[in-house]
């Protein structure tokens, strides 16, 4: 029996990973679905190279072109998720960046027999909801987030309790060795030029502020019920080391692995008894572990200001839900030069100053709906609170 798996966002950088991978074992899987937003190009490619069963395109524009060049195929296109459109799956891989993904996650949820979820904002926000369907659905999850991939398997073995420390590493982004004065000048071009990862914008964005840190600080704490207390970041600069466990017996295991994404998705997917080096283009080189010294250090919050902001993750409820939404629209604004760099961490501080914050952070986003509200909310004060500068 071939693997039926359904990939949201398949044109982005861990849809095309996946893509990769099932390319060097193509009689085993079967593609049920996938789903992306604007790019035609890889569209078209990827509906004639894999048929898929169904493809939704969540641009209408797009959706029109796609659905007017295909209308002869086989492969159903539609311009939304509905769950009346969606196909059991063995294997789901949810990586539709930022809110956008929630609701697709949620809606695969009851439909999948494991979910591989790359898309921090759905837990972030919505966690409670996706762990009721998983459960209640017998639906197994595993983040293949390279951070949180390593935690999942150094914690096989050990339970919370033994835990003194949680650390994720960070690379520190391109402006690790920047002096602050430089960072006013710097420009998307600059930012997006991360020094060991291949990602899109948004996290490439995110990893340059240390943002994706703060967000998956508080992915770890929801994922393995780890109390933020317990966890914490330093900048590994090598970007070989993904996660650090500081046990209570005094000892330290960590999880070492190249800087590709390939790695922590197929051993989400086969788990076991593969070799990697079936899914690599070139067979690689056999390194020796370690052959480059690896250095750790403490977070400079004058280069990443946005650091301060993790206590205040735990402060209400909502908080990250509200968090998250100004991050998101402040990195959209950033890439279309509307605002400098410096605006996104400060922007941020502000909202949570102001006078309705509390009033909507102390909410229990307990759906879907009550979650858009609160999002909706914090992007339109983000606005109010730039106007005149957008």
């Amino acid at each position: 029996m071939k693997i039926k798996t359904s990939i949201l966002g398949s044109t982005g950088s861990i849809g095309s990973t996946t893509l990769s991978i099932i390319d060097k074992k193509p009689n085993i899987f079967s593609i049920n679905l996938l789903s992306a937003k604007t790019n035609m190009r890889l569209i078209v490619k990827q509906i004639k190279k894999y048929k898929p069963k169904i493809f939704i395109i969540t641009d209408q524009q797009v959706y029109l072109k796609i659905k007017k060049k295909f209308k002869k195929s086989k492969t159903k296109i539609f311009n939304k998720f509905q769950k009346k459109n969606l196909l059991a799956t063995d294997l789901t891989i949810s990586s539709i960046p930022g809110i956008e993904g929630l609701e697709p996650t949620l809606l695969m949820t009851p439909k999948s027999k494991k979910i591989l979820i790359a898309n921090k904002e759905s837990i972030i926000c919505g966690w409670s909801l996706i762990k009721d369907s998983a459960k209640k659905n017998n639906t197994k999850i595993i983040p293949i987030d390279s951070e949180h991939f390593s935690i999942f398997k150094l914690l096989e073995n050990h339970s919370i309790k033994e835990i003194k420390k949680v650390f994720l590493t960070a690379s520190g982004g391109p402006f690790l060795h920047f002096k602050p004065r430089q960072l006013k000048s710097i420009t998307p071009a600059n930012a997006l030029k991360h020094p060991k990862w291949k990602m899109g914008k948004k996290i490439t964005i995110d990893s340059s502020t240390l943002m994706n840190k703060m967000l998956e600080i508080v992915e770890a704490q929801k994922l393995f019920d780890i109390p933020l207390s317990k966890l914490d970041v330093i900048i590994h600069p090598n970007s070989l080391v993904h996660a650090i466990i500081e046990l209570k017996n005094g000892l330290y295991k960590f999880i070492y692995h190249e800087t590709s994404m390939i790695i922590p998705i197929s051993n989400a997917i086969f788990e076991k008894n593969f070799d990697i080096q079936d899914f690599f283009k070139k067979k690689k080189k056999a390194n020796e572990p370690f052959i480059e010294s690896l250095q750790f250090f403490k977070v400079n919050t004058k280069i990443f200001p946005i650091y301060k902001l993790k206590k205040r993750f735990n402060e209400y409820y909502s908080t990250p839900i509200i968090i998250n939404a100004a991050n998101e629209l402040l990195i959209e604004l950033f890439l279309k030069k509307k605002i400098n760099y410096l605006a996104i961490s400060r922007t941020i501080m502000k909202i949570m100053k102001d006078r309705n914050y509390k009033k909507y952070a102390i909410r229990k986003a307990s759906n879907l709906h009550e979650i858009k509200v609160i999002d909706k909310w914090a992007k339109k004060t983000i606005m109010e609170k730039l106007n005149g500068y957008v």
